[in-house]
């Protein structure tokens, strides 16, 4: 019985955050490499990119509450989800004729295109603030739980109670079917066929009668859409606040490098790697050891490693290692 108990906080507090929040930060991650792999530069832009889809869909999600319409027991902010994913491509499309597209033209560095999406990423700061304020906003309604700890406990009779957010359901069944549509389109259409030989060898892809400017919007599109969901996932799952999505830059990067920045498979891996080393380094283990360990011998502290004030810190020492170990990452992505 201590047993089950132990496995069902272990599956409360780790398992299911853990594959919640690795679901977000993977959705992030291919936005990442995506414009790694195909546009050639490391977006520093692309948390703000994400507050400023989850800001145009919360102020639509209001928009529907106070018109009375409703998605039953899901969010309303799935109903404009939609509408906050056309607003950031149009905020993406317009960033990149009016500064990246110069640069691209120039054929300036890499570096030199870092440091452009950084004032980028001050621009979509400050603009984000300015329209919604820099505090926290939640925009949940609709049913908020799958599964609730107490009847969880008279179900099974357990002491520890099992409780599955209907955000973190959203979160985990979203991003299956975002990537496998990802992975369709890139792989079977000839549109998705194209921006991979873009990414491969550009001159070559020209020669074969590729048209540029048509993978670089199309790439935009789809990096618009993927931050969208990412940030509004992550906002039903927490709270929207601008600054948070601009902390999420080093997990998602993180995730990204460590997966192979470049390689849309290794997004995903990376995506979970850092989201599970955060759950699991910053868990306070005391009420699964008291479970299983003998009684009167558990822990007296809460048997955390490391606070959760510096959860961030493992990304951050995670990436570290992979760069100086293994720059290519996990699944072989270019080189950083």
């Amino acid at each position: 019985m201590d047993i089950l108990n132990a496995l069902v906080a272990l599956t409360n507090f780790v398992l299911i955050p853990a594959t919640a929040y690795g679901s977000q930060l993977a959705l992030g991650a291919l936005g990442v490499t995506l414009i790694y792999g195909i546009l050639r530069f490391s977006n520093f832009a692309h948390g703000d990119t994400m507050a400023f889809g989850t800001m145009c869909t919360i102020l639509v999600t209001w928009m529907f509450q106070s018109m009375g319409v409703s998605f039953g027991v899901l969010p309303t902010a799935l109903l404009a989800l939609p509408f906050g994913i056309l607003g950031t491509m149009a905020l993406v499309l317009f960033t990149d004729r009016t500064v990246y597209r110069f640069y691209r033209q120039q054929r300036v560095k890499p570096v030199v295109m870092v440091m452009v999406s950084l004032g980028v990423m001050f621009i979509m700061n400050g603009l984000v603030r300015f329209i919604i304020g820099p505090g926290n906003q939640r925009f949940a309604d609709g049913e908020r739980f799958i599964i609730k700890a107490r009847a969880f406990k008279e179900m099974t009779g357990l002491n520890e109670g099992l409780a599955i957010k209907t955000s973190q359901g959203i979160t985990v069944v979203t991003a299956i079917l975002v990537v496998a549509v990802l992975f369709w389109f890139l792989n079977k259409t000839r549109t998705g066929k194209s921006m991979r030989a873009y990414s491969d060898n550009e001159d070559l892809a020209l020669l074969s009668g590729i048209n540029p400017d048509r993978v670089v919007m199309i790439t935009w599109l789809i990096v618009a859409a993927l931050a969208t969901i990412a940030g509004v996932l992550y906002g039903l799952d927490k709270s929207f606040k601008p600054f948070t999505y601009f902390q999420l830059l080093l997990p998602i990067f993180a995730a990204a490098i460590v997966g192979g920045l470049g390689n849309p498979l290794g997004a995903i891996a990376g995506g979970f790697v850092i989201a599970f080393s955060e759950v699991l380094v910053t868990y306070a283990w005391k009420k699964v050891l008291i479970y299983l360990m003998p009684e009167g011998m558990g822990p007296e502290g809460l048997a955390q490693l490391l606070s959760t004030d510096y959860k961030f810190a493992v990304s951050f020492m995670i990436l570290v290692v992979v760069l100086l170990f293994k720059p290519t990452g996990l699944f072989k992505g270019k080189a950083v």
